[in-house]
C-alpha cells in the first residue's frame, strides 16, 4: 500500500520535483498545499499518512502550521522540509513535535527513507540535530538536570526511541511485545516529565544516555 503524502510548499518547482521523484516509489501525493491555511484544510480533507511541510509559507508559516496541526492530530507524522539549516527553526520544529527536519538538498534516498520512517511512526532526528537544539527546547524537564528513576528496560526503550525506531522496531530489537513497548514509553515520558518522543530523545542526549 502506498504512503499517502500531503506536500505543503509554496514553490511549484519543488512540488513538481517531488511528484517526479515519487513516481517509482510506493509514495502517493494525495494533496498539495501552498499556504499554512490550505495545509490545515487539506489535512482535514485527505487524512494523509505523512505531511511534508515547508518552513516558510504564506498565510501561516510551516512552524506555526505544525503547531496547529499537532493540536488536532497529535499522532500524524510531520516532516519539516526546508532550504534553511537554521538552528532556531530546527529547535522549534523539535519542540513542536515534528518527526524530523529534512533539508531540501538531501539525496533522493534520504528523503524517501525519511518519509518511510515517519509513516511507520518513527523520527528522523539525528544525534547531531538533537545536540544542536537541546539547549533551545523549552520543556522545563528537558532544560533542567533532573534525575528520573528509569528502569534498565525503560532506558533500553528510550535509547531505541532516540535512534528514531518505531514501536514495532523497538519490540523486535528488544524481543518484547508491541504493547509492552507502548507501556514503557508511556511510563518513561511520565517519569521524565515530557510530552513527546522528540523531547524524550533530547533529554536522553543531555543525560548522556545516547
Amino acid at each position: 500500500m502506498s504512503i499517502r503524502v500531503l506536500v505543503a510548499d509554496d514553490q511549484q518547482m519543488v512540488r513538481e520535483g517531488l511528484a517526479q521523484m515519487f513516481k517509482e516509489e510506493d509514495i502517493e501525493i494525495v494533496a498539495e498545499a501552498t499556504t499554512g491555511k490550505e495545509t490545515l484544510e487539506l489535512v482535514d480533507q485527505h487524512q494523509p499518512d505523512v505531511v511534508l511541510l515547508d518552513v516558510r509559507m504564506p498565510e501561516g508559516d510551516g512552524l506555526n502550521t505544525l503547531g496547529r496541526v499537532r493540536l488536532e492530530y497529535p499522532e500524524l507524522p510531520i516532516l519539516m522540509f526546508s532550504h534553511f539549516d537554521n538552528a532556531s527553526y530546527v529547535a522549534r520544529a523539535a519542540a513542536l513535535g515534528a518527526n524530523g527536519y529534512v533539508l531540501k538538498g538531501v539525496s533522493r534516498k534520504e528523503l524517501i527513507d525519511a518519509i518511510q520512517t515517519a509513516a511507520k511512526g518513527g523520527t528522523t532526528w539525528t544525534r547531531e540535530q538533537l545536540r544542536r537544539v537541546s539547549g533551545a527546547l523549552t520543556s522545563p524537564r528537558v532544560m533542567k538536570d533532573i534525575e528520573a528513576p528509569l528502569s534498565d528496560r525503560e532506558i533500553d526503550v528510550l535509547r531505541q526511541m532516540a535512534e528514531g525506531q518505531t514501536n514495532q522496531q523497538i519490540a523486535e530489537t528488544l524481543n518484547i511485545s508491541y504493547e509492552t513497548v507502548k507501556e514503557h514509553i508511556q511510563q518513561l515520558l511520565r517519569k521524565i516529565g515530557v510530552t513527546d518522543r522528540t523531547q524524550a530523545a533530547v533529554w536522553a542526549v543531555r543525560k548522556g544516555l545516547i
